[in-house]
């Protein structure tokens, strides 16, 4: 009987670890950057919501970023759903990024065209005052 409870336990133990686990933002660079770009995308998913914004890059190409967000449960509560950016929205966003220099970043906060400015990384954080 011992055995079945203790099998039953690792089992458990087994299935319950992996929902804890999540990647770290290692790859991402601990200083802010600023972008301003045209919303090209929204995709409000669990685990992790993605924006895509197209910006000029340095070469005065443009170059679309792809930006990490929080869940799409997270961003419901800051009042981001599905209708708040549209493909063309001209938007600011303050974020982390990748530490390799491909066009990409943890989003940290956005600036939307009506001016409001939200935190996108789940820590429902006041906007920043130089933003």
């Amino acid at each position: 009987m011992r055995f079945k409870l203790a099998l039953a336990a690792i089992c458990a133990v087994a299935f319950v670890l992996p929902a804890w686990g999540h990647h770290s933002h290692g790859n991402y660079s601990d200083e802010f950057t600023d972008l301003e770009g045209v919303v090209t995308e929204l995709h409000l998913l669990v685990p992790h919501s993605w924006l895509y914004i197209e910006v000029e890059g340095p070469d005065g190409e443009p170059q679309i970023w792809a930006l990490e967000a929080s869940d799409r449960n997270h961003l419901a509560e800051s009042g981001i759903t599905r209708g708040y950016l549209e493909p063309g929205d001209a938007v600011k966003a303050r974020c982390h990024p990748v530490r390799d220099g491909s066009p990409g970043c943890l989003l940290g906060f956005l600036k939307d065209p009506d001016g409001n400015v939200k935190d996108w990384d789940g820590n429902n954080a006041p906007a920043p005052d130089d933003f």
